[in-house]
């Protein structure tokens, strides 16, 4: 089992960004709970959604292993860390679910929301009815829509990228498809599906791997003898 938690609208125009947030709570969430990665997931972008830049939000992901992650203890833990940063102005969201809470109606919630404007009181009734842990931490709280669709997002395996995943923010400019992969990379891949083993990659700033199939992928595309990264999601 899985557990995400994700958070959105962290931030304003002149604050760091809810990826940035994203990353330090997992970096502090790691001395307790194996920490996975943290995904970015991009929303829909509408007028009548007030975003702050893109319109994304971050997802932490924390396999249970052992004898399991207390929900509650660690949705607290996550909560008192955000908070510790709370930027005044922001509306900040935070949900926390298992991924054996997420069914088809759930996750689908996530892929609505990258198409159509939704709102607090359809995210909040879906959470309340599936038992997820919902909760707006701040101004009109509209992060709520944002944190339950990108955990829904997350949950689907197929979608967004990593922001941060093992090592991978530790490689900029060309590195080996040996140390791309020894970094936390599941595999690297040309947009047409064929394997890249070897070779180097030129990098745009650092690996940022598509989420698909449940895999950490990092798309390439050849150039002058040389790969060059392709963000995707």
């Amino acid at each position: 089992m899985t557990i995400y938690i994700g958070i959105d609208d962290t931030d304003t125009r002149e604050s760091r960004g809810t990826g940035r947030l994203a990353r330090a709570i997992a970096a502090e969430l790691s001395r307790s709970y194996p920490v996975f990665g943290v995904t970015r997931h991009q929303l829909f972008l509408h007028p009548a959604i007030p975003y702050t830049s893109h319109n994304s939000a971050a997802v932490i992901h924390i396999p249970e292993r052992g004898n399991g992650v207390a929900a509650d203890d660690l949705f607290a833990r996550a909560k008192e860390l955000l908070l510790a940063d709370f930027i005044e102005g922001s509306d900040p969201g935070i949900c926390l679910a298992a991924d054996r809470q997420m069914g088809q109606e759930v996750t689908r919630f996530g892929f609505i929301a990258k198409r159509e404007v939704v709102t607090q009181e359809e995210a909040r009734t879906l959470a309340r009815q599936a038992g997820i842990l919902l909760e707006g931490l701040g101004g009109t709280e509209d992060g709520v829509i944002g944190a339950l669709a990108g955990v829904c997002l997350a949950v689907s395996g197929n979608d967004g990228r990593f922001v941060q995943k093992g090592t991978t923010r530790s490689l900029h400019g060309t590195s080996t498809v040996a140390a791309i992969l020894a970094s936390g990379v599941d595999r690297v891949m040309t947009r047409d599906g064929a394997a890249v083993s070897e070779g180097l990659v030129s990098l745009k700033k650092f690996p940022k791997p598509a989420f698909v199939g449940g895999e950490a992928i990092l798309y390439v595309e050849e150039e002058n003898g040389v790969y060059r990264d392709i963000v995707v999601g």
